[in-house]
């Protein structure tokens, strides 16, 4: 069942392509609705227990996708007043799905039309030219300019389908085609500079999009996580403060006293030169392995060993992600000779060796390439489950025993992984503010650069990461809260010796990716019923640090 869910889930977003059009929010709303049914009907007594927990997590699954679909609508209607000839795209791709041959004339009058109504929309929501009338959301604009492309994109492979291909067709649409591309274009230029206020030249301003309250009760809800956001924040200081404490000794071994800044800024001038940084990045992944080997802490496969990559990231992936990501290939950051002196200066300072050795095997082994690995070899099937809160958690989950088992000797190399755990606490406090609607961008920025100590630039790229749409409300708070529940289940099953280290990062690993405390519940054999739905506190009142 899961994996024809999944076969069919891919088969319908592949042919609606338009994420907010009603006609793809209507179908995958009907869809969900079936697979619900279809699963109501299985008899749930007669499941052994790794298929009730399969049960379970597809029922969840099913859950949070019919309230993604309606905050997905939502936020359709809302723009939609902003996008008046968005219909008309949406009716040509519909008929191309349909395969439909256009009538070329037809379609040619269509689009001209199209053309004027783009014209009339700028006209009527200049704000210049609209004295009385209320001022258009910036946060909603930007939607529609996020929007205004994926339609321009849309048009475009839409008339790739057919010019060239069909005499007619060409001869009536090519120019108008070619009038209605420039006018999205104009009007997309003409949303973000006149209603969401940003210059066309402007790199650094964030606009964001906050979800409020309610949808984070939601999302965290679907993901099994049993407490409030002010809860969330409150937990993530508790661990800020924990390695304030840790800082601050190892600022005074630095000779820094209680000015941590000093000894982190100290940490960062401990870099490599260009050209030297792929070979420490190897290095440091090598460590990680042989550290996991060594205490035997979890199985590495001989071929996983031998096939993980590495890639140098793009100068433009680095706007948005300033510190190098994992996953089949390590992805490395750092400067390139199209960069500025201040942008290289600041990408070899954001990613000094202390700071690398405390993430390269969070993005390798055993962090996310074992992952990958792992979840190819191990109930593929559950791949839908997948969920920040257990890749991003189980990653900051051997960052935390790493530094338990004494991996970070030297007071530097604290001060790199120290940063990490530091700024994964201010990952909660700042997004948890800024989706309830408390803090702006900025003020997300300036709380990294003093609270963490990031350069300027990493900043910000973290928080455009944050805030751009390409990740949750809940996937900066994940690492944290994914990786304390992590911990929490390894005292509960290692700590009290039900398993060895090796025996209980295995099982999660051969389990692959699902909401921990689903996890939980089947690694620890509750009685699992139809409605079972986990409350676990992972996070006592007073928590202890080893």
């Amino acid at each position: 069942m899961i994996q024809q869910f999944s076969a069919d889930r891919r088969a319908l977003e592949a042919a609606y392509v338009i994420s907010f059009s009603g006609s793809r929010l209507d179908r995958m709303e009907a869809f969900y609705q079936q697979e619900q049914q279809q699963l109501a009907a299985v008899d749930f007594k007669t499941l052994a227990e790794d298929e009730k927990l399969d049960y379970l997590l597809l029922q969840n699954q099913l859950r949070g996708e019919l309230y993604e679909l309606g905050l997905q609508r939502e936020k359709a209607t809302a723009m939609r007043p902003l996008l008046p000839f968005a219909g008309t795209i949406e009716d040509l791709e519909d008929e191309h799905r349909h395969m439909v041959r256009p009538d070329s004339e037809k379609t040619a009058a269509t689009l001209t039309a199209m053309v004027r109504t783009i014209e009339n929309a700028k006209h009527t929501l200049d704000p210049a030219k609209s004295e009385g009338k209320p001022k258009s959301d910036a946060v909603v604009a930007n939607r529609a300019v996020v929007a205004t492309e994926q339609l321009k994109k849309v048009l475009h492979d839409w008339y790739g389908q057919y010019s060239g291909y069909d005499p007619g067709f060409t001869w009536w649409v090519e120019q108008p085609y070619r009038d209605a591309d420039k006018a999205l274009e104009g009007y997309e230029a003409f949303l973000r500079e006149k209603l969401v206020g940003i210059a066309a030249d402007d790199k650094k301003t964030i606009i964001g999009d906050p979800v409020g309250h309610e949808a984070l009760m939601r999302e965290l809800s679907a993901d099994l996580i049993p407490y409030t956001p002010e809860e969330l924040t409150a937990i993530a200081q508790t661990e800020y403060d924990w390695c304030m404490k840790e800082m601050l000794r190892a600022s005074h071994e630095m000779g820094y006293g209680d000015d941590w800044h000093a000894a982190v800024e100290k940490v960062k001038t401990m870099h490599v030169p260009p050209g030297d940084q792929p070979e420490l990045i190897r290095k440091l992944v090598v460590e990680g392995i042989e550290f996991v080997k060594k205490n035997d802490l979890v199985t590495v496969p001989p071929t996983a060993e031998e096939t993980w990559r590495m890639i140098m990231m793009t100068p433009e992936r680095q706007l948005v992600n300033p510190f190098f990501t994992g996953g089949d290939e390590i992805s490395v950051s750092y400067p390139t000779n199209t960069m500025t002196f201040e942008q290289r200066e600041m990408s070899m300072r954001g990613n000094n060796i202390p700071f690398a050795r405390a993430t390269a095997f969070h993005e390798m082994i055993p962090g996310h390439f074992l992952q990958f690995y792992m979840g190819a070899r191990y109930r593929p099937y559950r791949e839908p489950f997948q969920t920040p809160f257990w890749y991003e958690g189980n990653s900051l989950w051997w960052e935390m025993l790493f530094w338990d088992r004494g991996f970070d000797r030297t007071p530097e190399e604290r001060v790199g992984a120290l940063v990490w755990r530091m700024h994964r606490s201010a990952r909660v406090i700042f997004t948890m503010n800024f989706h309830l609607g408390k803090w702006t961008p900025q003020q997300c920025v300036q709380f990294l650069i003093d609270n963490v100590g990031f350069e300027p630039e990493n900043a910000t790229a973290e928080v455009r990461r944050s805030f751009d749409g390409s990740v949750g409300p809940l996937y900066q708070s994940a690492y944290l809260m994914g990786a304390l529940q992590f911990r929490a289940l390894h005292k509960e099953l290692v700590g009290s010796g039900k398993m060895t280290e090796r025996e209980f990062h295995d099982a999660v690993l051969h389990e692959n990716a699902m909401p921990i405390a689903l996890l939980r519940a089947y690694l620890e054999h509750e009685t699992l019923t139809r409605d079972f739905v986990p409350q676990w506190k992972f996070y006592g009142e007073h928590p202890t640090h080893p």
